[in-house]
């Protein structure tokens, strides 16, 4: 008995760094993969319907989407935080490491797409929703449901973008980072300060700070096929500088 009580810290920790994994990994796959559902199925769908078909669906459908949609995002976020709880190498000077910088740079894409689910997609997209549903009903349509609808796709799609550099570096932190030596406080702060900036200037074309329109800055996010690969480009570049700064 003496041992186990002993030893229950180690497990308490052990097993809240599983479980927390656990449902850190569900959650993921859940948010991530309605995202991608939106972006590469729905979308597209929608847009060869007729108004009617797509009018019904958009009322039934998507808030079930949506649903499922915000709370895995909330879920793996709380779920992302009980693993730093409950991480034992997290203290001050893990994140001075190069998988530290790693893991931070996920979480700083993560928290952005995120406040984008929660603050822009879902905002607007009550707007898409209750429109589609005063049609149903024979009501007046709402003038300003399209422009919600724009700045929701514009939002959906920064989130699949920043998504491939987002599951890269959270990966990277245990599999990548940890065969690079040098992480001095200037190569970190040069590094997370250009991922910092060059995100800020993505979300700010999501949030239509320099305009909603299709074409111009927002071209790659006009279409999915072109939101992949910018979000693959994104990637290639962060990987290229993180090596260039910590190895």
């Amino acid at each position: 008995m003496h041992v186990l009580l002993a030893s229950w810290p180690l497990f308490h920790r052990v097993g809240g760094v599983i479980l927390s994994r656990w449902a850190h990994f569900l959650a993921g796959v859940t948010w991530i993969g309605i995202l991608y559902y939106f972006n590469f199925v729905q979308v597209p769908s929608f847009a060869a319907f007729d108004a009617g078909s797509r009018t019904e669906a958009t009322a039934k459908l998507v808030p079930r989407a949506l649903w499922w949609f915000r709370w895995g995002a909330m879920l793996t976020l709380l779920s992302g935080i009980s693993i730093l709880a409950f991480q034992d190498q997290f203290d001050g000077d893990y994140f001075k490491t190069p998988s530290g910088v790693s893991i931070a740079t996920g979480i700083l894409l993560a928290l952005v797409m995120f406040s984008n689910v929660w603050f822009v997609i879902w905002p607007n997209q009550k707007k898409v929703i209750a429109n589609a549903e005063n049609v149903m009903a024979g009501r007046q349509a709402d003038p300003a449901a399209a422009a919600s609808a724009r700045k929701g796709l514009l939002a959906s799609r920064t989130n699949t973008l920043f998504s491939i550099p987002m599951l890269f570096f959270m990966a990277a932190t245990s599999h990548f980072a940890p065969f690079h030596t040098s992480a001095t406080s200037g190569k970190r702060g040069a590094f997370l300060g250009i991922v910092l900036v060059i995100t800020a200037i993505l979300e700010l074309i999501a949030l239509g700070v320099f305009g909603t329109e299709p074409g111009g800055l927002r071209a790659y996010l006009d279409q999915h096929r072109n939101t992949i690969i910018a979000g693959f480009a994104y990637a290639v570049l962060l990987i290229i500088l993180f090596e260039a700064f910590f190895s």
